[in-house]
């Protein structure tokens, strides 16, 4: 083996691979792309179909649209831009050391792959996994491998498939291929095209001096390319990790349903990219540009982490359908943060918990029917306002039940709250409650301890001032009652908030 060993991963018109890679529905159609200000778009991209129907680059929209059955697709860069992070992410698993490589609508990486046969084999059955998981991720792609980088990228462009070169033999793999591949301007190519050289071995076997004194020293380096002996200095990239897809849609989205078979697609593709560094989905951020310039955000969280593809799809659903979009979709975006997948350990003798995913579902239907304020956990507020709390995301504990203690077994008064309060009247004797009636009831107070006044906020629309009584009352049965009246000092009305038991 040679001390130094790259592997290009190639994927030529790459617009139409990013669009059609969530639409798995027009794999099958002929697909251009264009690009520009109407009218005078021109095709930038197209697929093989498209190609046999007479599609071409350079094509204006008119000419594209008399091709009967061609569908035309916008260019969206940012598709693309979220396409090439999941092919960068595709190639940065076999290797950390990866140079961008991309010219003009092609996406290419050049890995170096020095050292990796304990991990991966040789370089036939890394550039074969490689292919592999690139086709998994939705991409067309060739790959080829050599001691040199400009070898690897030249090959890799110019044919299709899996290709290994030899060491010392990089001219024999390049002669065939086209001079179109080093992006000569048009003086130059068109000189080659005078002298009848139109492959890269034609090129390799002229005379490097006459070739330099009539086109100069930049004629020296294309020989050395054409011969798979150029130096390079590799200059390796960094691979950021951000789970995110994009997709643009041509025409507004109206239906909820294909809304969803696009998201179960990028739901897919989130998983897998999680899933390759042994990772689940811990929340879904869901982005969605409507017509008018109008916004729609949701944020989905699980009770759990989770790899799911079914229960996500479900979540996200029952979150769309709970908060539909106020217009049409023009397009979604899904970013996703990872987390670890937990497993969450029972005690013998605890009660049998929820499954996270049912759980999920069945809060979102909650929500959904309640309200978003109105599911989930309550917990008090850091405040003196009596009955302060706030809702909270219900979320599965993981503790294990406490030891019963001698002190939980202490006998201890228990307040058990009116809901709502009961409006009542009072007798007061002294500012002092001596006897109070609700609707069905009277009630005379045998003892009364207070007042315990409490006030708040007053700053605010929210202030609060009510003094509090702790009283013992015999009802006209002779039977008696602990309870709580509560004075609103603001209304000057009274209420029964709460039974002692």
């Amino acid at each position: 083996m040679t001390e130094e060993l790259y592997a290009c991963a190639y994927a030529a018109e790459f617009p139409a691979q990013a669009l059609l890679r969530l639409r798995k529905e027009l794999e099958s159609e002929p697909v251009a792309v264009l690009e520009g200000c109407a009218p005078l778009e021109t095709v930038c991209s197209l697929n093989r179909l498209a190609h046999l129907k007479g599609a071409s680059l350079g094509m204006t929209r008119l000419e594209a649209e008399s091709i009967p059955g061609l569908r035309l697709l916008a260019r969206s860069l940012e598709t693309e831009a979220a396409a090439r992070a999941v092919f960068l992410e595709c190639a940065a698993h076999f290797s950390p050391r990866i140079e961008d490589a991309s010219q003009g609508t092609a996406c290419a990486f050049v890995l170096d792959i020095a050292g990796t046969e304990r991990l991966f084999g040789p370089p036939e059955a890394l550039a074969q996994r490689l292919r592999a998981r690139l086709v998994s991720a939705g991409f067309r792609a060739s790959v080829a491998v050599s001691a040199n980088f400009h070898a690897a990228r030249l090959r890799a462009a110019g044919a299709r498939g899996i290709a290994v070169i030899p060491a010392e033999q990089e001219a024999g793999f390049l002669a065939m291929l086209p001079i179109s591949l080093l992006n000569l301007n048009e003086e130059h190519a068109e000189t080659f095209a005078i002298w009848g050289i139109r492959t890269l071995g034609e090129l390799a076997a002229l005379p490097a001096s006459d070739l330099v004194a009539r086109l100069g020293s930049q004629a020296a380096v294309w020989r050395a390319l054409a011969r798979g002996a150029s130096p390079h200095t590799f200059q390796p990239i960094e691979a950021e990790f951000s789970l995110k897809e994009f997709c643009g849609f041509d025409t507004p989205v109206e239906q909820m349903d294909s809304l969803l078979f696009v998201g179960a697609r990028m739901i897919d593709c989130l998983i897998e990219r999680a899933a390759a560094r042994a990772l689940s989905l811990a929340s879904l951020a869901v982005q969605i540009e409507l017509e008018g310039g109008l916004a729609y955000r949701r944020t989905i969280r699980p009770a759990h982490a989770t790899a799911d593809r079914k229960f996500l799809l479900k979540l996200l659903q029952l979150e769309i359908a709970a908060h539909p979009p106020q217009a049409a979709v023009l397009s979604l975006t899904l970013t996703a943060e990872a987390g670890q997948s937990s497993q969450m350990q029972l005690g013998l003798f605890a009660p049998q918990t929820p499954e996270p995913s049912r759980l999920d579902v069945t809060i979102a239907r909650l929500k959904a029917i309640a309200g978003e304020d109105r599911v989930g956990s309550p917990v008090l507020e850091d405040t003196h306002r009596p009955g302060s709390f706030r809702m909270e995301s219900f979320a599965v504990g993981s503790g294990s039940g406490a030891a019963i203690s001698s002190e939980a077994n202490r006998p201890r008064l228990a307040l058990r709250r009116v809901r709502p309060p009961a409006p009542v009247r009072v007798q007061l004797r002294a500012l002092k409650p001596t006897a109070f009636c609700d609707r069905d009831r009277s009630f005379k107070v045998a003892a009364a301890y207070g007042p315990w006044i409490t006030s708040g906020c007053w700053w605010s629309i929210g202030a609060w001032n009510a003094e509090e009584w702790d009283v013992l009352a015999e009802t006209g049965s002779g039977s008696s009652v602990a309870c709580l009246l509560v004075r609103d000092c603001a209304r000057n009305e009274w209420r029964l908030e709460a039974f002692y038991d």
